[in-house]
């Protein structure tokens, strides 16, 4: 009796609970859009947005929380999409998804996470989801 009380006392080990929730989150997309936005070795990827990135920082943040276990609403406001079919309507070439995976590479490294070497084990799977978009 005395386990199955522990079990359910126990906090969720998933990677969003061991990287901080949804502040490292925000704090991991805003990171990223501040620095497509300021760094212009970003100018190809920053052109593919709208010029208020309000709405995307909120979206990736959820995407990102979703993603890494955490609460599935990105999913729920998204019925069927995923990454590949969210970004099929753009133009994805090998420079602008190597942008995207190096901006969210130094994102993740910029930013205090729980947990460091997982931030960076997300940091690459995100740079190698990035790069497979590429269709050049």
């Amino acid at each position: 009796m005395a386990t199955a009380a522990a079990d359910t006392n126990q906090k969720p080990d998933t990677p969003f609970d061991r990287l901080g929730g949804h502040d490292a989150m925000r704090a991991i997309t805003a990171r990223f859009y501040d620095l497509m936005e300021s760094d212009p070795a970003y100018a190809e990827l920053r052109a593919m947005h709208a010029p208020d990135l309000s709405h995307m920082r909120g979206s990736l943040a959820g995407f990102l929380a979703a993603w890494a276990g955490g609460p599935r609403d990105w999913f729920e406001d998204n019925p069927g999409k995923c990454m590949m079919s969210a970004h099929k309507p753009f133009t994805i070439n090998r420079a602008v998804a190597g942008q995207w995976a190096e901006a969210m590479e130094r994102a993740v490294a910029d930013v205090e996470t729980a947990d460091a070497e997982l931030a960076r084990a997300m940091g690459d799977a995100l740079a190698q989801l990035a790069r497979g978009m590429a269709r050049d």
